[in-house]
């Protein structure tokens, strides 16, 4: 393998647990080109459904139920409301990407209580408010999806997503090279997010 001249020399590099031992060269790949790519293979264990519930049953088979059983920090929650709770997306479409939970199990926005509907948002105006304050998010999608049929990932327990955007954050990134970027990692952002909680 040839080092390429705008790169510089890896030898003096420290060691990386996500090398490979040896680079082996890949049949197919055609002519070498300027761009770097960058591989995201955690994503396939969304894409596959990994630990996604096999029931639609409420209890420690969702996670939705069982995450506020948890420490904060290890369940990635942010806020805990007295219905509701604010929790990181475990696979953000932007950094600060988290989504407003009830706490009782319950599909439908029709079947909330008046009570889980106000702490909704209550929460999802604070998350937002959080979100600015430390990254001056210029705009938000906020939504739900209601069913397996609507996109919900997890149709049998209800919740609100609230994802910031910035101008220009859909670049060729996204829309062509279908990677999202993202600088922070989940702790991090969850701290941030949580002191600054309003």
């Amino acid at each position: 393998m040839t080092e390429r001249p705008d790169h510089p020399s890896t030898e003096d590099a420290p060691e990386s647990p996500y090398e490979p031992e040896e680079l082996v060269p890949q049949d197919g790949v055609g002519v070498p080109d300027p761009f770097m790519r960058l591989w995201t293979p955690h994503r396939m264990a969304y894409i596959e459904g990994e630990n996604k519930p096999t029931s639609s049953a409420a209890g420690s088979g969702c996670p939705f139920c069982r995450l506020p059983s948890e420490p904060d920090a290890q369940a990635l929650i942010v806020h805990r409301g007295e219905a509701a709770y604010a929790v990181l997306n475990l696979y953000p479409y932007n950094p600060g990407h988290l989504m407003v939970v009830p706490y009782r199990h319950v599909a439908d926005y029709t079947e909330l209580t008046d009570a889980e509907v106000a702490d909704v948002s209550a929460l999802t105006r604070q998350a937002m408010q959080a979100i600015r304050t430390v990254s001056a998010a210029h705009g938000f999608n906020i939504g739900m999806n209601q069913g397996e049929i609507a996109g919900a990932g997890i149709a049998a327990h209800l919740h609100q997503h609230v994802v910031p955007r910035w101008t220009g954050d859909t670049n060729f990134m996204p829309a062509i090279g279908h990677t999202k970027v993202l600088p922070q990692l989940l702790s991090d952002t969850r701290a941030l997010l949580a002191k600054n909680w309003p």
